[in-house]
């Protein structure tokens, strides 16, 4: 099956496309990498979007205009990918749209909207989509998050010793591949460092962290943020822009004199590191296999690598390319969806049971045809 991922993640600042072909081979689940584009969110669409995000406030018809223009913007990426990745014909796409609240209460998950209105995309191609893959988690009394850990499980299950899946982008999440899986968000990534960033310079993050190598850490602020109680809290947990922002910062830096912009890109971007390592020994992590958009980010990973005496490498080095990992993850609980198959690790998101995940829009040829009895895969191969 030529299936198409569609994934926006917590910096909205692109949609990627990642198209794959996918089939299972017994219990093996077998991903054959098609490519991947990527395409910037139109500018003003962006702009209404970080609009929208706490601590603002919204209302229901700037819900309504985001939920269309963000499902026509993904319409768009998508069309070019069945063009350009597919040679004009596709199976299935999966569209995880633009998550804009993830309600967290007392560290139990109430719900999670993500945007961006599917219709529009299986109007402009023809193919069927599946969307809205976190609610039916969350229904189930899990996290709705890091859903791509079924893909880590099944991907680096068999690895010596306990390896630890990571994935830096707004948020940091990761998964322990070891025993009873663990997965969770370890708080965040860039979502600190972007937002302080844009906010001292106007630019939308550290380029080659550049502003961190020069800065120096703030051990007092860093001390503070340290102290956040999320941190300390037992997993799964998740976790968003809804308690990382600006307003988190600016509460964060009550009382300390003024603080240089570089030394604040500094010790926002040790928090990141800090926080991830913390992580990973917790579980006692023996290697760390990154993806997402901070591994672009060389102060964040020499910092990570300082504070982890293990190998950190990228999954372009076991074959997945980094870029279009996440992409590739919902392109395959799609698949798993469309076959009637769970698309979660229980123990990962906290979930009572494995879901069958998201609603189907029909495309114009109807709902995707399955022929054959499928089995629960037990490992992903990638070609």
């Amino acid at each position: 099956m030529r299936v198409i991922g569609l994934m926006s993640g917590t910096s909205y600042d692109a949609i990627d496309a990642a198209a794959a072909d996918l089939r299972l081979d017994g219990d093996v689940l077998v991903l054959t990498p098609l490519g991947m584009l990527s395409q910037p969110y139109p500018p003003d669409l962006r702009a209404a979007v970080a609009a929208s995000l706490p601590p603002a406030s919204t209302t229901v018809e700037q819900v309504c205009r985001l939920d269309t223009g963000i499902g026509q913007a993904f319409a768009a990426v998508a069309q070019q990918a069945v063009e350009q990745l597919c040679g004009g014909y596709a199976d299935l796409i999966v569209s995880h749209g633009q998550t804009v609240f993830h309600w967290v209460d007392d560290g139990v998950v109430r719900g999670t909207l993500q945007l961006g209105q599917p219709a529009w995309i299986a109007e402009a191609t023809g193919v069927s989509v599946v969307s809205d893959l976190r609610a039916r988690d969350v229904a189930a009394g899990g996290q709705g998050a890091p859903l791509v850990s079924i893909m880590d499980v099944l991907w680096l299950r068999g690895r010596p010793g306990v390896p630890v899946a990571l994935n830096l982008g707004g948020i940091a999440n990761i998964t322990v591949v070891h025993g009873e899986p663990v997965a969770f968000d370890t708080g965040p990534a860039n979502a600190l460092i972007d937002a302080v960033v844009m906010e001292l310079t106007g630019q939308p993050f550290d380029a080659d962290g550049v502003m961190a190598a020069r800065g120096q850490v703030h051990e007092e602020l860093l001390k503070r943020l340290l102290a956040e109680p999320y941190y300390a809290r037992p997993a799964p947990k998740s976790t968003g822009k809804e308690l990382f922002n600006l307003a988190y910062m600016a509460q964060a830096m009550e009382g300390l004199p003024e603080i240089p912009a570089e030394d604040l890109v500094a010790t926002v971007t040790t928090l990141t590191a800090r926080t991830v390592a913390d992580a990973v020994r917790r579980y006692g992590g023996t290697e760390v296999v990154a993806s997402g958009g901070g591994i672009q980010n060389p102060a964040l990973m020499h910092l990570l690598a300082d504070e982890l005496d293990i190998p950190v490498r990228t999954t372009d080095e076991l074959g997945m390319p980094s870029a279009a990992k996440e992409a590739y993850a919902f392109a395959v609980l799609g698949f798993l969806s469309v076959h009637g198959l769970g698309g979660t690790v229980p123990s990962c998101t906290g979930a009572a049971h494995s879901s069958v995940l998201g609603s189907v829009t029909a495309g114009l040829s109807g709902l995707p045809t399955i022929s054959g009895e499928a089995r629960p895969p037990s490992r992903l191969l990638v070609q």
